[in-house]
């Protein structure tokens, strides 16, 4: 008599992957200075997308843009690309690296507790998502784009994350 197992690692990824996304995300709003009170409103719908669109493959990446409210233009930003061949020979492991995050925002600069938030996802061809649409992002012109490195990783899944900064 043989026994035969299966588990469906990739679900237990993706709901891995997509807490510890908002989860940095927070972190970010936090230790920026701003605000949390957006992403609190915005959890659920967050969540949903980004849960979403990782299991369909859609997902490219999720944007943090920190911009001024009276000129609309960047502050800084930051970015979470999706890598969907992370760790393919992994062992299962399922870890998050918010030190570098820490680290990161201490190089990414202040920013003015004036400042707003948005989040901006890329998902080309991903299904409709309640409390998300269609937007653009605001010019990197004058930002230069600074890797962190992998942040965030379960199974297959892996999070490439940088930060934008002004160059002068």
């Amino acid at each position: 008599m043989s026994t035969h197992v299966a588990v469906n690692t990739y679900t237990h990824s993706v709901t891995y992957v997509t807490g510890e996304m908002v989860r940095s995300l927070k972190q970010i709003i936090r230790l920026s200075g701003l605000s949390t009170e957006l992403l609190m409103n915005s959890w659920v719908s967050l969540e949903a997308g980004i849960s979403v669109w990782i299991r369909s493959k859609h997902l490219k990446k999720v944007t943090l843009e920190i911009y001024n409210p009276k000129t609309d233009g960047l502050v800084t930003r930051w970015d979470f690309e999706i890598n969907y061949s992370y760790g393919a020979d992994d062992d299962g492991s399922l870890w998050a690296d918010h030190d570098a995050i820490k680290v990161a925002i201490a190089k990414a600069g202040v920013i003015a507790a004036t400042c707003k938030y948005e989040f901006k996802i890329l998902a080309p061809g991903g299904e409709s998502v309640t409390g998300w649409s269609k937007g653009s992002y605001r010019s990197t012109d004058g930002f230069l784009q600074h890797s962190i490195g992998t942040t965030i990783a379960g199974n297959s899944l892996g999070t490439g994350t940088s930060f934008w900064r002004k160059t002068t």
